[in-house]
């Protein structure tokens, strides 16, 4: 069950609850726990995301921050504006073969034309996997 703040752009939330975050989202099993401009949560299974050698997939990683750190970012830009990357970079640190690995999005810079991000990875014991960092350019519509 996704918590979405109070004050949230009804349209934004109809649009994630609509969508489930996107198509790529639903195909990866991402499920948003906690969503905020400051600071969101979602969660994703191994299973499904591996590589050949039946490793959580780096890429995965990459889609599961980049997918916490865009709505974030749409969070804080508000009604009548949208996110849209443009920059992403990912630092890898322990592979995982099972289970679920869980995102926490931190906010770094929370401007009035960029949003940067800070996504952390991390498995069932609290291991951090993988280290995200996106920032957004925030448009209007």
């Amino acid at each position: 069950m996704t918590t979405f703040p109070t004050d949230l752009d009804p349209e934004l939330v109809a649009r994630l609850i609509d969508s489930g975050g996107g198509a790529l989202a639903r195909k990866m099993g991402i499920e948003f726990v906690e969503l905020s401009a400051a600071k969101s949560l979602a969660r994703m299974p191994v299973e499904g995301n591996t590589q050949v050698v039946g490793l959580l997939h780096g890429g995965a990683h990459v889609v599961l921050g980049e997918t916490l750190g865009s709505v974030s970012s749409a969070i804080h830009a508000g009604p009548g504006r949208y996110a849209v990357g443009i920059e992403i970079n990912a630092t890898h640190s322990r592979s995982i073969t099972s289970g679920w690995v869980t995102a926490t999005c931190t906010a770094l810079v929370l401007g009035r034309t960029l949003a940067t991000h800070e996504i952390v990875v991390t498995d069932a014991e609290g291991r951090r996997l993988s280290t995200v960092r996106m920032t957004n350019m925030l448009r209007e519509m």
